[in-house]
């Protein structure tokens, strides 16, 4: 019998890491991405002698004794790589002179809020034993959940029992709303900012202190594009074959069963599976043209919240950092006034200093980005007219480089390359919805919440990624590529094996 074919719309994470697990099974995979290069949202691009990060801050899965570990490994992401493990989370400033200081190790961490609040000691302790007890906590991510067995699952109740009471507890609770528990009116109002997400549970942010804490989520030096071709290598290496600047508009349908794609320039592509990587609305309602919905389905679109839309600002400064520690996530500063930035008003800036990456910048020299939340529709309207669209971009980097000149003096001066990406910016080179960056947000309602990677009535065709998993994030991407291999294997009746390079 010949190996089946599939076709796999999209070379992000998501895309490339099916496409691996496909080749590692004995299918023949091709990949179709409109851009020029792999990773999608996971990527990295130069200006003027600088390259701009535009993804990985921290990687789930970094070190060995992690379950994304061997995922990584299989996919040929970690092979090879240095990682480097944060000093700090974030730190966030105060007008008064204070600082929270959120740093990976637990034990200074406590002391230093202990310092800061003494008066909050209960609260502190409480939050420092909820992350040691994320510690004990290894994600149950080897085999796809629409394969659970009942014996599988009374397996997974047995080994959770002991952990559910903590795990609902601390996944019902909000950060904004943990925060009302401290006393102590900084930390109190600079607690909320270290994840700065509306409705963003207390046990995701738990969780990823105990995996910084455990060294489990490092940055691979080098950035995400080199992360991405690492992927894409292993991809390669096992057979796969990708074809770039090759958008699908649609994909082909015969008798209610995915039979192929077809490409902007009319080209058609069939095979016996189709695959989506690529965004989850772009996919259902345009390539598909919304015939293979429900009312579920429908209501992820029209009711859950997105990971709001980005204005992300680079700029590549001639200075070095070097007495500030490495950061996860960078300064929160307050500013003197607030500024207005795309019709929103700010009264402090982000800024993430890439002083641990020389390979980001020239000797002696540093990038640093700004993520700012900003408006999808603010920027599609401006968008319509050009040059009113680049004199905004303008005018933010003329404001946010006076700001950080405040912060940093003498900064403004040593400003030699500026770059404002908007959600216009991630629309057009991913394709993504609204320009969101990651997909369906991370909160307290749909933290435990379960998507399908089918469609009601559409047979031979898959999806992997951010849009069947709330959260986003490159995790996302290799465990919904491995969980939708091991599907279609199941489905063939073969047995899923997978390799390390």
């Amino acid at each position: 019998m010949s190996e089946k074919s599939i076709i796999i719309i999209g070379a992000g994470i998501a895309g490339l890491s099916t496409g691996c697990y496909g080749q590692m099974n004995g299918y023949h995979t091709q990949i179709f991405e409109m851009h020029t290069t792999p990773g999608g949202l996971c990527t990295t691009w130069k200006r003027k002698g600088y390259k701009i990060d535009g993804c990985i801050h921290w990687l789930v899965g970094s070190s060995p004794g992690n379950s994304f570990y061997r995922l990584w490994e299989e996919v040929g992401a970690v092979q090879g790589r240095t990682i480097i493990d944060h000093e700090e989370f974030v730190r966030i400033e105060g007008k008064e002179g204070k600082v929270f200081i959120v740093y990976t190790d637990l034990n200074r961490l406590e002391q230093h809020m202990k310092e800061l609040a003494p008066e909050d000691k209960d609260v502190i302790e409480e939050f420092i034993n909820a992350i040691h007890r994320c510690t004990h906590f290894d994600m149950p991510i080897e085999k796809a959940p629409e394969l659970y067995s009942p014996i599988d699952m009374l397996k997974m109740m047995f080994t959770m029992v002991p952990s559910l009471r903590f795990m609902r507890k601390w996944g019902k609770v909000s950060i904004p709303d943990f925060a009302q528990c401290f006393k102590n009116p900084f930390l109190r109002g600079a607690f909320p900012l270290t994840m700065n997400l509306p409705g963003f549970p207390m046990m995701s942010l738990c969780m990823t202190l105990a995996y910084l804490h455990q060294k489990a989520a490092g940055y691979p030096l080098g950035g995400s594009l080199e992360f991405a071709r690492g992927i894409e290598r292993r991809y390669l290496g096992l057979g796969g074959e990708i074809h770039y600047k090759s958008p699908v508009v649609k994909i082909l349908v015969e008798n209610d069963r995915a039979v192929g794609v077809r490409l902007a320039d009319g080209s058609e592509h069939h095979s016996d599976i189709v695959i989506s990587a690529a965004d989850g609305y772009t996919t259902i309602f345009d390539m598909l043209e919304g015939k293979y919905i429900n009312k579920k389905i429908q209501g992820y679109y029209d009711k859950l919240p997105i990971f709001t839309p980005l204005i992300y600002m680079s700029l590549g400064v001639a200075r070095s950092f070097d007495e500030l520690p490495s950061s996860v996530a960078g300064i929160y500063f307050p500013l003197d006034e607030p500024v207005t930035i795309a019709g929103q008003e700010w009264k402090r800036l982000p800024v993430h200093i890439y002083n641990f990456d020389p390979s980001l910048a020239p000797e002696g020299k540093t990038l640093l980005t700004l993520l700012i939340d900003s408006n999808y529709e603010y920027w599609k309207k401006l968008s319509e007219d050009p040059e009113r669209y680049k004199a905004e971009k303008e005018q933010i980097a003329d404001l946010v480089v006076a700001q950080l000149d405040r912060r940093f003096p003498g900064l403004a001066a040593q400003v030699e390359m500026r770059d404002v990406a908007t959600p216009m910016t991630f629309e057009r080179y991913t394709g993504n919805w609204q320009g969101t960056y990651e997909g369906w947000q991370m909160t307290t309602k749909t933290l435990t919440m379960r998507m399908s990677k089918t469609l009601p009535g559409l047979a031979n065709f898959y999806m992997a990624g951010q849009w069947v998993q709330p959260g986003g994030g490159l995790p996302t991407g290799v465990m919904t590529g491995r969980h939708v291999a091991q599907i279609i294997c199941k489905k063939d009746k073969k047995k899923f094996v997978t390799s390390t390079p």
